[in-house]
C-alpha cells in the first residue's frame, strides 16, 4: 500500500509553530475543547487527518501541558492493515508517546459494526489509562459529508446536526473534535509542509461504500461551484445543531407540560406550531415504544391532533395504536 516513508526525528519535531498551530490555539482557547493539563487518548488511523492532529498537538503540548496518548483500531479489513499498525507504533515510538493497538477478533461485517467495536475498544483504553478526553481528527470536510449523506436519507434536524464539536460517550469520557475548524484540504497541506508519513487506506477508494461517493463523486462536483463548499457546508450544520439544542430544550417543555397519567394533551399540543408539534410526538412515542418513530408514523399522530372522539392511528410496534379519548390522545393494545 502506499504510504510515505518514515522520515528522521528531526522532520518529525514539533518545535515549530505555524499558522495551523496558532489558529488551533486559537479555537481551543475560544470553545474551551481540551482544557489544560488533560489526558488526551487521540485515535489515529495513520491517514493525512489523524496524523495532521497529532502533530498540532504535540506543537501546542508545551503551552497547555497534556498528556497524551495514541491509540489505533485495527479492523482487519485490508491485508496491509497489520503493517499499517506497526507504522504507527513506529511513529508514537520517535515522538515518544505511549501506543495502544487492539485487533478486531473477525472483520467487522459492516461499517456500523466497525463503529460501534472501535468506540468499544477506545472507551476501555481511555478507561485503562484515566484519560477523560477522546480526540479524534474530523475534519469540517467530514461534517460537510455527514449533512449530506444524513440529508439524502431524510434525516431530521438532529442528523443534519451531527459531528458536533463534542459529545458525551459515557459518565466518564467526552469525544472530541477540535479539527472541525480545518478541511482536508487544509490538512493535506499540513501533511506536505510537516512531511508527515500518511498511510493510504484503500477503502477510503472504495465507491461500494456511499460516503466515499459523496467524497469522490459528488463533493467535487460541488467544489467546481463554490470551491468553498466544504466550509459552508460545515457551517450549517454548525447553526442547525444550535438551533436543533433550542429546539430539544423548547420540545422538552412543551412535553412535560402536555403530558399526564391520561396521555398527551390533544388543545395544548393544538396550539402549538406544527414543528413542535411533530417534535414533542416524535418524543411521545420514542418513550412509549422505546424506538424511534417513522415521519409516517408522527405525522399520523399529529392528524389526530383535531380529530373527532373514537378516532385511531394505523397499528404501531408491540401491536399498538393511538386513540384519541376526549381531549387526551394516548397509545393502546389493539386487543383492548
Amino acid at each position: 500500500m502506499l504510504h510515505r516513508p518514515l522520515p528522521s526525528p528531526s522532520a518529525l519535531s514539533s518545535d515549530c509553530w505555524t499558522p495551523f498551530h496558532a489558529r488551533l490555539h486559537q479555537l481551543l482557547q475560544r470553545r474551551s475543547l481540551l482544557p489544560t493539563r488533560s489526558r488526551l487518548l487521540l485515535a489515529v488511523s495513520g491517514g493525512q487527518d489523524s496524523l495532521a492532529l497529532v502533530q498540532l498537538l504535540r506543537g501546542l503540548q508545551p503551552h497547555w501541558h497534556w498528556s497524551l496518548a495514541i491509540a489505533h483500531c485495527d479492523h482487519g479489513w485490508r491485508s496491509d492493515s497489520t503493517a499499517n499498525a506497526e507504522h504507527l507504533r513506529q511513529l508514537a515510538d520517535q515522538w515518544q508517546l505511549p501506543f495502544y493497538c487492539q485487533r478486531s477478533p473477525e472483520p467487522p461485517r459492516s461499517e456500523a459494526a466497525a463503529r460501534t467495536w472501535r468506540y468499544q475498544v477506545l472507551e476501555a483504553i481511555a478507561a485503562d489509562i484515566d484519560a477523560a478526553l477522546l480526540v479524534t481528527g474530523h475534519t469540517a470536510s467530514d461534517r460537510a459529508e455527514t449533512l449530506l449523506y444524513n440529508l439524502t436519507r431524510g434525516s431530521h434536524l438532529q442528523g443534519l446536526a451531527s459531528l458536533r464539536w463534542q459529545r458525551s460517550l459515557s459518565d466518564r469520557l467526552t469525544l472530541v473534535r477540535p479539527f472541525l475548524g480545518f478541511t482536508r484540504a487544509e490538512t493535506s497541506k499540513m501533511v506536505q509542509q510537516f512531511q508527515l508519513p500518511v498511510w493510504e487506506d484503500s477503502t477510503n477508494r472504495d465507491r461500494r461504500f456511499a460516503r466515499n461517493r459523496l467524497r469522490l463523486e459528488v463533493l467535487p462536483q460541488l467544489r467546481q461551484i463554490n470551491p468553498q463548499c466544504d466550509r459552508h457546508l460545515a457551517n450549517t450544520a454548525e447553526l442547525l445543531a444550535d438551533e436543533a439544542d433550542w429546539l430539544a430544550e423548547l420540545t422538552e417543555q412543551v412535553y412535560q407540560q402536555s403530558l399526564s397519567e391520561k396521555g398527551l394533551c390533544r388543545s395544548q399540543l393544538a396550539q402549538q406550531p406544527i414543528a413542535l408539534q411533530r417534535r414533542v410526538l416524535h418524543a411521545f412515542l420514542q418513550d412509549q415504544l422505546q424506538r424511534s418513530p417513522s415521519t409516517v408514523q408522527v405525522e399520523e399522530l399529529r392528524q389526530l391532533i383535531t380529530a373527532p372522539q373514537g378516532s385511531c392511528s394505523s397499528s404501531l410496534p408491540q401491536r399498538r395504536v393511538a386513540v384519541v379519548a376526549g381531549d387526551w390522545l394516548r397509545l393502546q393494545s389493539v386487543d383492548d
